[in-house]
């Protein structure tokens, strides 16, 4: 009877930790939205396309940043900032940087032969494409690496007791992460109320969150998840670019 009541404090608990990191990155990404509103861009980025975004990448890797050194402090809880095992990081990024350049070679033709291709709000010339290639470059893979894949990593590993030592299979703290990841993109409002979920970008998300957040367990750092990330943005907006400029 004891070990039943256990098991019940701990899965509401776990079940609470969840759902307070999910709060907190939904307030994070929204508190960057507010933040990049504040200014306006038009000297610098007149067709809107990627300061403001540079902004709100900005705010949430700094708010990632500071919980993570604090819950680092706080639980002694190694969120892995460092190196960690570099050979194998990088054949990750190697390995990840190779298939996705195939498989986003495949994606466009196919978007090409349905006469699908991306449509952006905002032409692509010199300043818009090199200005959203640096942004997806230096800024996606950092900020939204700590705050969807080491905060909740690191926290659910430890509420559960750190099954993250497991190298070879898929954890259960791994799952979650990345299925948080993958509502992070889901398009909603408040007032009036709507959810616009575009599915294979949920898909997507989910798989790119599994493969980093095995990455991160198996290398004991965030920093090859962070360089497969933005990489992964990089070919797949930058193969748009090029196809549409065909």
């Amino acid at each position: 009877m004891e070990n039943i009541r256990e098991h019940r404090k701990r899965t509401f608990l776990y079940a609470g930790v969840i759902l307070l990191v999910f709060v907190f990155q939904q307030a994070s990404l929204r508190a960057g939205s507010l933040i990049s509103d504040m200014f306006s861009y038009g000297r610098i980025d007149p067709d809107n396309a990627f300061a403001g975004l540079f902004v709100h990448h900005t705010v949430i890797l700094i708010i990632a940043l500071v919980l993570i050194l604090i819950l680092g402090r706080l639980l002694k809880a190694d969120f892995c900032l460092g190196f960690g095992d570099s050979k194998k990081g990088v054949r990750y990024v190697a390995i990840y940087t190779a298939v996705l350049a195939v498989i986003s070679l495949a994606v466009h033709v196919f978007m090409l032969k349905t006469d699908s291709l991306p449509v952006y709000s905002y032409p692509l010339n010199k300043r818009n494409v090199l200005g959203t290639l640096s942004f997806q470059l230096l800024l996606t893979g950092p900020a939204e690496e700590l705050l969807f894949r080491a905060l909740p990593v690191t926290v659910f590993a430890y509420v559960a007791g750190d099954s993250a030592k497991a190298k070879r299979d898929i954890t259960p703290e791994n799952i979650i992460a990345a299925l948080l990841f993958s509502l992070a993109h889901i398009k909603w409002t408040v007032s009036p109320f709507s959810i616009n979920p575009d599915y294979y970008q949920l898909v997507y998300a989910f798989a790119q969150g599994l493969i980093s957040g095995k990455a991160y367990q198996d290398c004991r750092s965030i920093v090859y998840p962070m360089c497969m990330h933005s990489l992964s943005n990089v070919l797949m907006v930058g193969t748009g670019y090029l196809f549409l400029s065909l």
